[in-house]
């Protein structure tokens, strides 16, 4: 049997844990969620309250595991979200380098308004 080819993960990932992504193709286009995790290997993000799967679960009093269908996120990939500005627009993120040499820091910034999307503090 024929294994399904699959696509290398992307060169960069600028999406990180705790941003606000608006999903922008698939089942659940134009819900927005936080980022709760980015696999940099496969390419992939886990956004809250997008993308629910049913798990079945089998009880096991061993483990304190009730058993039944349980609701979690599962994954997408990275190419289908976009992040979100502080006024809710949807955009691709750029870089800016600010200052120079040994001081010089990478921040993200907003390509639709170039806001900077790092918070700083």
């Amino acid at each position: 049997m024929a294994r399904k080819k699959q696509a290398p993960p992307p060169d960069k990932i600028r999406i990180r844990k705790n941003d606000t992504v608006k999903v922008i193709t698939g089942k659940d286009k134009g819900k927005t969620g936080r980022v709760l995790e980015v696999n940099h290997s496969t390419g992939r993000v886990l956004v809250e309250g997008v993308n629910l799967i049913k798990k079945h679960t089998r009880p096991n009093p061993a483990k304190q595991i009730k058993g039944g269908i349980a609701e979690r996120e599962a994954s997408i990939h990275v190419s289908n979200v976009m992040i979100l500005t502080s006024g809710g627009v949807a955009t691709r993120i750029g870089i800016r380098i600010e200052g120079e040499g040994p001081t010089a820091r990478r921040t993200r910034v907003a390509r639709k308004t170039g806001e900077a999307l790092d918070k700083k503090g």
